[in-house]
């Protein structure tokens, strides 16, 4: 084969790898941000649960608690919710 063909088919071959790791990044990007805003919901109801049968919220709505939940999804939230009652013991 002729230097030109091979190249062409390696710059074919690292266009598709560059088109699949794009397609990645922004499938983690997209589930990282929705896992943030539905931790900080959750956190929201609970806490409106929580106040509601006399108990003082557990858990507030910042920055630190919203990485948490966007890291660590549905066992970040248990942990911050685990960590306040244990603290609130």
């Amino acid at each position: 084969m002729s230097q030109t063909r091979i190249l062409l088919i390696m710059g074919v071959c690292v266009l598709a790898l560059l088109a699949f790791a794009w397609r990645r990044r922004l499938e983690w990007l997209l589930n990282f941000l929705l896992r943030g805003v539905l931790g900080a919901v959750a956190i929201y109801f609970i806490n409106l649960a929580v106040v509601s049968h006399g108990y003082p919220a557990l858990v507030g709505i910042n920055p630190a608690t919203v990485l948490t939940c966007s890291v660590l999804g549905f066992p970040g939230l248990a942990a911050l919710y685990g960590l306040q009652a244990f603290h609130f013991l």
